[in-house]
């Protein structure tokens, strides 16, 4: 049983500043079931419950039985509509929105060693077919979810990744459909914008993490996670001294909307706490202290292997984000705490 009254705190964090810009928006998600998505829909919903706003959620997903088995007695909230979408296909919804928050993808190891082609569809084919729904829904707002591997590797870049800097991405290795397939969605927010005039902006995030973790996600955090919270060692797959940008869910979310408000079109901002920037095997031992479980080490299969990404340090500067007001509220400690307690 999740700890509920924890979760809401955060849920009212996640919509923080932006609560009565929100009121009466109508807003599309997709990805609605999966970490950065649910989230999102979960503080809309509180803060229509809680506050009266009035917020129309689209949560657009696979299959109704997933989304009912999400959101339960939500879905039936007058103001929570099912959208069918697949990011592969066409999109059929033509009802006019506010805003749409693409957070569609599969954003794992797993997906990536096992499925490459499809994730390059779902990024390029999802983004391409929400950047017509603009063009033809003049007034709508896009914000694109990328991600912090578009920069790939640059060691020559310590302090963090700038929107305006770049690293390497091998592109021949099937492990990049996702950071190259992320990229050129980028670039085709970018020509909307130029070419049709369509209000569009990106969101580079970093390692999100948090209790709206789905049952797919195949990261080596995620497993981790499981780890603590079923009372077994931790197992780590790696020397662990990668080191990343991470970032509580509630903290993305509301980074996500502060875009929404505040940011520009055309550009785009690194979403990533500056004071949890952490090793991989940091992330993990400040969980096993939390779960009261021990760290060990173990070889990765071929398969896992072939999912891990090669850049040895994600870090993202969020200078641009944070001009606009935003700050963090969680730093990796407390993210993992609300995180165990929650869940556990």
């Amino acid at each position: 049983m999740m700890d509920r009254a924890l979760y809401e705190s955060d849920l009212r964090a996640a919509v923080a500043g932006a609560e009565d810009w929100l009121r009466g928006q109508r807003i599309l998600v997709t990805g609605a079931t999966g970490m950065i998505g649910s989230c999102l829909a979960d503080a809309l919903l509180l803060l229509n419950a809680e506050r009266g706003a009035g917020v129309e959620v689209y949560a657009a997903g696979r299959s109704r039985e997933g989304i009912e088995r999400r959101f339960g007695d939500a879905v039936n909230d007058g103001h929570f509509h099912y959208v069918p979408y697949d990011s592969t296909l066409p999109l059929k919804f033509d009802e006019d929105v506010d805003l749409v928050v693409h957070a569609a993808t599969s954003a794992h190891p797993m997906a990536y060693s096992t499925d490459p082609v499809g994730i390059m569809k779902a990024n390029l084919v999802g983004t391409l077919e929400l950047l017509e729904y603009l063009r033809r829904h003049g007034g709508a707002r896009l914000l694109f979810l990328s991600t912090g591997e578009i920069y790939g590797e640059n060691p020559e870049l310590p302090t963090g990744f700038r929107e305006e800097d770049h690293g390497w991405v091998d592109s021949m290795r099937p492990r990049a459909c996702y950071p190259e397939s992320k990229r050129a969605a980028e670039t085709l927010c970018a020509s909307y914008v130029a070419q049709y005039g369509v209000d569009a902006r990106v969101a580079r995030l970093g390692h999100v993490y948090g209790p709206t973790l789905t049952a797919s996600n195949s990261r080596a955090d995620a497993q981790f996670l499981r780890n603590a919270l079923n009372g077994e060692d931790i197992v780590m797959k790696s020397d662990g001294s990668q080191v990343r940008s991470w970032t509580y869910a509630a903290d993305a979310v509301n980074a996500l909307l502060w875009l929404l408000m505040r940011g520009e079109t055309g550009r785009a901002y690194n979403v990533a706490n500056p004071d949890a920037t952490a090793s991989i095997r940091e992330y993990a031992r400040t969980l096993a202290d939390i779960g009261g479980v021990s760290l060990r080490f173990d070889l990765p299969s071929d398969v896992e292997r072939a999912g891990y990404t090669r850049v040895t340090r994600a870090v993202l500067d969020p200078a641009r984000l944070m001009a606009l007001g935003w700050r963090a509220q969680y730093d990796l400690k407390t993210g993992l705490e609300h995180t165990y307690r929650i869940l556990k």
